[in-house]
């Protein structure tokens, strides 16, 4: 008697088909988004959205760039991307330094309360966003930084997962590499740039990825810190545009949503290489 399971012919074409609709169950969103930034406002104010692609793309646009939505006083969303894509990059790049230099530190050096230190920075992890973000607003209206880049960015730059994760992977780096390294007269500085920034690089570009998304999608902390125009970003861009249903010109909210994945989806192309060795990688 054969012992053959009888599904397993069609096992590969029903991992497809899950995989297919999986993608169709995520993907139909973003086309009807997509699509419906290229129709008129008076068809998408009717309910009607349909499957394929209009002729008023490049208007509604060019709209969002220029003027942006009623609701939006004439502003453009040109300035909002901008704002966003200057706290995304300054979020994941501060975030990579602090952690990286914590986790160095906590790892590489011995000093009294290392450890107390250490999980002093991971506590934060249980306490809820809800919990610091207003003692967090009062400390950044009291030095004056509401309506700045410098409040926008700088209470978000530290991360106590950044540095749990970059300190489990010092903690992989071979004792040889720090005793060659005192053998050759190398010093804390030497050892870091020569040693462990480079075998860090991968997970440093995945990190990178991760929280480049996590700083663009920010929506709560801006809301807070961030009254002026001049500062906005365009997650918060986006809401002010939907106003009641009569008055929001879905269009261009839509075009504006297609234009504010642009950045984050191609950092995610750009870096899926070393995004992915970041996460696989375990020898170094």
């Amino acid at each position: 008697m054969s012992t053959t399971d009888p599904l397993a012919p069609r096992a590969p074409w029903l991992t497809h088909a899950i995989l297919i609709a999986g993608v169709i169950l995520f993907a139909f969103p973003i086309w009807i988004v997509l699509v419906g930034s290229t129709h008129d406002a008076a068809t998408i104010g009717r309910g009607e959205v349909p499957l394929l692609p209009g002729g008023h793309g490049l208007e509604n646009y060019l709209t969002a760039l220029g003027r942006g939505s009623s609701s939006l006083a004439g502003l453009g969303v040109g300035p909002m991307l901008f704002n966003s894509l200057v706290m995304a990059l300054s979020v994941a790049v501060g975030k990579i330094v602090i952690s990286f230099a914590s986790a160095y530190a906590v790892v590489f050096f011995r000093f009294p309360g290392r450890m107390l230190a250490f999980w002093a920075i991971f506590i934060t992890l249980m306490l809820p966003v809800e919990v610091r973000i207003f003692p967090t607003f009062k400390v950044v209206s009291d030095l004056g930084l509401v309506n700045t880049y410098a409040g926008l960015i700088i209470p978000l730059i530290a991360s106590a997962t950044a540095t749990l994760l970059f300190r489990q992977f010092f903690m992989t780096i071979p004792d040889e590499f720090v005793e060659a390294a005192k053998m050759d007269g190398a010093g804390p500085l030497r050892f870091l740039w020569d040693v462990v920034v480079p075998l860090s690089r991968t997970n440093m570009a995945a990190l990178f990825v991760i929280l480049f998304v996590y700083g663009w999608n920010q929506y709560l902390w801006p809301l807070l810190v961030t009254t002026s125009a001049d500062v906005e970003t365009v997650v918060i861009g986006m809401v002010k545009m939907i106003g009641s249903e009569a008055n929001t010109e879905w269009n261009i909210v839509m075009a504006t949503c297609v234009l504010s994945l642009l950045p984050p989806v191609a950092v995610v192309l750009l870096m899926q290489r070393w995004f992915v060795r970041g996460l696989t990688e375990t020898e170094k």
